[in-house]
């Protein structure tokens, strides 16, 4: 068993962690870059290389009995098995197989034809705060150019699209930490949803991705071309509604957060929109949204010098990594014009998030959009509160005054 011999403490449950993390970060880097919480049971790597490596390493750290740490320990432990279709908790041969597919769906082609629908919503969403002094831009803003560009590409009725936020909200930020909670429970009451518009789509076909599913064919690892079964379609609606809707969002609120806190730049962006899509690199790689991420060793590993068993869990930490010195010089310092490179905001490997290039743009819009209808802007900290939960890090509130 590897020991950690620094006195550093890190759990993603822990409250005043989340709250301020960097500090407690960077001792894990320079004091324990292979970590072990023996309360949690779980090692947990903070380094750039390291955690390239576990991310990328799939056939050693696998994703197939979770994605997250609370995931991961209910398969373990209590014997929950992942919905087929689930390709981000998959390996081979389902795993390639199933992102194959869905990948269809978010070529890059497909993606940037979507800016001008996505610009004129942004303008709509914007309109309702351009005169306000002081707002909430989680609610009034963050929380719904997401769910509606998701809405528009499923084919979601408009009216519903609110109540389905609220449904993946409150699933991915819940404590999990309650023995009570259900690690997938947020997929089964999501599921119920999309299995109505199926129906819909069934009887009147429209030009959607609820669509293109109903008539998708794979070839499956047995070697059978089919159609997808209902529970496939229900879960990749699920997945590709709840990931986009959530994580866009709470990398909304950062970036307002960071351009809030640092007006010289939010200033400089303003004035010079050629560095926008540097900009959003920079605003993620500075505050992940993805908390940790988590892989099951299949066999002993060893990392610094120290052997990581098979069978146990291991963590990543995205936010870690993407303010490792040893990858990006003055990595606290927050700078729309860095020279940047890869950050792992979006994952790493196997498992890099299909929807990326569609939270970029939204995100370099959605700055774009409220850059013309905000004067320079700052947040109200003492108003302003976090997510619950250990999935993703972001803001449940974040007060805006203009």
């Amino acid at each position: 068993m590897a020991m950690t011999t620094s006195d550093v403490y890190y759990d993603m449950y822990d409250r005043e962690i989340f709250a301020s993390p960097y500090d407690v970060l960077r001792r894990l880097r320079d004091e324990a870059p292979l970590y072990y919480n023996e309360q949690y049971d779980f090692f947990a790597v903070s380094r750039y290389a390291d955690v390239a490596r576990v991310l990328n390493e799939r056939d050693t750290f696998l994703s197939g009995k979770g994605m997250t740490y609370d995931i991961l320990k209910a398969c373990v432990d209590m014997g929950m098995e992942m919905p087929e279709g689930l390709f981000i908790c998959e390996d081979p041969p389902r795993h390639p197989i199933h992102r194959g597919l869905v990948s269809r769906l978010f070529t890059p082609r497909a993606v940037n034809g979507l800016e001008p629908q996505v610009r004129d919503l942004c303008v709509d969403v914007l309109e309702r705060v351009t005169d306000v002094a002081k707002f909430d831009f989680m609610t009034e803003v963050a929380n719904l150019i997401p769910i509606q560009v998701i809405g528009m590409l499923l084919g979601l009725p408009k009216s519903d699209q609110a109540e389905l936020h609220a449904v993946f909200h409150r699933n991915l930020h819940e404590d999990s930490s309650d023995p009570d909670t259900q690690a997938l429970a947020g997929i089964v009451e999501s599921a119920a949803w999309f299995d109505r518009y199926l129906d819909e789509r069934a009887q009147k076909p429209a030009d959607d991705v609820m669509t293109q599913l109903l008539h998708m064919e794979l070839t499956d690892e047995t070697g059978e071309t089919r159609t997808l079964r209902r529970d496939e379609i229900l879960t990749y609606l699920t997945l590709i509604a709840s990931a986009g809707a959530d994580t866009t969002a709470m990398a909304l609120g950062w970036a307002m957060k960071a351009l809030g806190d640092h007006p010289d730049q939010q200033l400089s962006l303003k004035e010079d929109r050629s560095v926008m899509a540097n900009a959003v690199e920079e605003i993620i790689r500075y505050e992940a949204v993805s908390y940790h991420a988590a892989r099951w060793v299949a066999h002993d590993v060893e990392i610094h010098g120290q052997m990581v068993p098979a069978g146990s869990t291991m963590v990543v930490l995205p936010p870690a990594a993407n303010r490792d010195e040893r990858q990006f010089p003055n990595s606290d310092a927050f700078d729309i014009r860095r020279a940047q490179g890869q950050n792992f905001s979006f994952g790493f490997g196997p498992h890099f998030c299909l929807g990326a290039s569609l939270a970029r743009l939204e995100m370099r819009v959605a700055i774009d959009v409220i850059l013309d209808a905000l004067p320079a802007w700052s947040v109200d900290a003492e108003n302003s509160s976090l997510v619950s939960g250990i999935k993703t890090r972001g803001w449940e509130h974040l007060a805006i005054e203009t």
